[in-house]
C-alpha cells in the first residue's frame, strides 16, 4: 500500500442543528486541484476511519492507479462513546439533529468550499456499526443528497427495518452492505451482547425487495477493524470506479 501523501486538514465547524462545534477531518489527495471535480466520502467515526481504517492511504493508492475517480474524504469524529450513541443510535437524543447537520449544514459547506459534483451520486456516506446505521437512515431520509451508502456491520433494529420498508422515493441510493459471519455475540457500548448477523440478513431482504442497486457481502470475521480495514479498498473500487 502506498504511503498517504495527501493532506488532512482540521476544520472547526459550528452546527446550529446540534448546537455545538465539531472538528471535521478533511483529506485532500496529493494531486488536489480546484480545476478537477471531486466526489465526497463522508465518514462517521471519522478518526477511526483515518487511524484504524487507513482510508486516506487506500483512497490515495486507488486514485494513483486510476482505479477510482477523484475523491475527498471528510471524517467526522465523535467525542466519546456516549456522544457517539446520542448521535448515531436511532433512539439517541441528538440523532435527528445529527442527520439534519449532515444534510443541511455539512453538504452545503463542502459544496461551497470544494469543487464537488453537487449531486447525489457524487456523495457517499460510510460508517461502521452505529455509524453505518446513521449513514443508512440519513441516506433514506435524503436520497437526492446522498447517492451512495457504505454500511460496514450496521446495528439493525426494528426502526431501521421499518425505515427501509417505508422508503418510497424514486431516487434510490446505491448501497454496499457487509456483515461478518461471526458477528453473533457483539458487545455494544452500553454493555449488551447482541446478535448482529440475523437482523442484518433481515435488512438484506428488506433492501433487496426495494430494488436498490445493492451489493451484500458476508465476510469470515467479527465486529472489528481487523476485517473492516482490508475490506475498504475493494468497496471503494466498486463504489467509485
Amino acid at each position: 500500500m502506498s504511503k498517504q501523501t495527501g493532506m488532512i486538514k482540521e476544520h472547526l465547524f459550528y452546527s446550529t442543528a446540534l448546537q455545538e462545534e465539531l472538528t471535521l477531518l478533511i483529506y485532500l489527495p496529493e494531486n488536489f486541484s480546484p480545476l478537477y471535480k471531486y466526489s465526497l466520502l463522508i465518514a462517521q467515526d471519522g478518526q477511526d476511519y483515518f487511524r484504524l481504517g487507513r482510508v486516506g492511504r487506500q483512497v490515495e493508492a486507488l486514485m494513483k492507479n486510476e482505479e477510482i475517480e477523484n475523491v475527498i474524504v471528510v471524517g467526522i469524529p465523535y467525542k466519546d462513546v456516549g456522544d457517539r450513541r446520542e448521535k448515531y443510535h436511532p433512539d439517541g437524543a441528538k440523532f435527528s439533529g445529527y442527520v439534519r447537520f449532515l444534510a443541511h449544514e455539512l453538504v452545503p459547506f463542502l459544496d461551497q468550499e470544494f469543487p464537488t459534483y453537487q449531486v447525489g451520486y457524487g456523495r457517499a456516506l460510510i460508517g461502521d456499526s452505529l455509524g453505518a446505521t446513521v449513514s443508512l437512515l440519513t441516506g433514506l431520509a435524503y436520497p437526492n443528497t446522498f447517492g451512495k451508502l457504505i454500511l460496514q456491520s450496521p446495528y439493525v433494529n426494528d426502526a431501521v427495518l421499518q425505515a427501509v420498508k417505508e422508503f418510497s422515493s424514486p431516487s434510490r441510493p446505491t448501497i454496499f452492505h457487509q456483515i461478518g459471519k461471526n458477528e453473533t455475540n457483539v458487545k455494544t457500548t452500553d454493555g449488551e451482547i447482541l446478535d448482529f448477523i440475523t437482523p442484518n440478513r433481515e435488512l438484506k431482504t428488506a433492501i433487496a425487495e426495494k430494488g436498490f442497486s445493492y451489493t451484500y457481502e458476508e465476510f469470515d470475521g467479527d465486529h472489528t477493524w481487523k476485517y473492516w480495514q482490508p475490506a475498504l479498498t475493494p468497496i471503494l473500487r466498486e463504489m467509485f470506479e
